[in-house]
């Protein structure tokens, strides 16, 4: 089990799909035009997805 735990605002949230394209371990899915983090027990703490998300609209806990 992943010590980090990956959380979209939704409302933050513009459905670009950056995250899900750089994250190497597939953990978000696209849903209803927001990203989430359906594989979230996979997050790394990479921070590829916090890089890449322009509005800010994750953060991932244990970092």
């Amino acid at each position: 089990m992943s010590t980090y735990t990956p959380i979209v605002d939704e409302d933050k949230c513009v459905g670009c799909e950056e995250c899900v394209d750089v994250c190497p371990t597939d953990v978000f899915e696209m849903q209803d035009g927001k990203s989430v983090p359906v594989n979230a027990d996979e997050c790394l703490g990479c921070e590829s997805c916090l890089e890449v998300c322009e509005p800010a609209a994750i953060v991932i806990e244990g970092l």
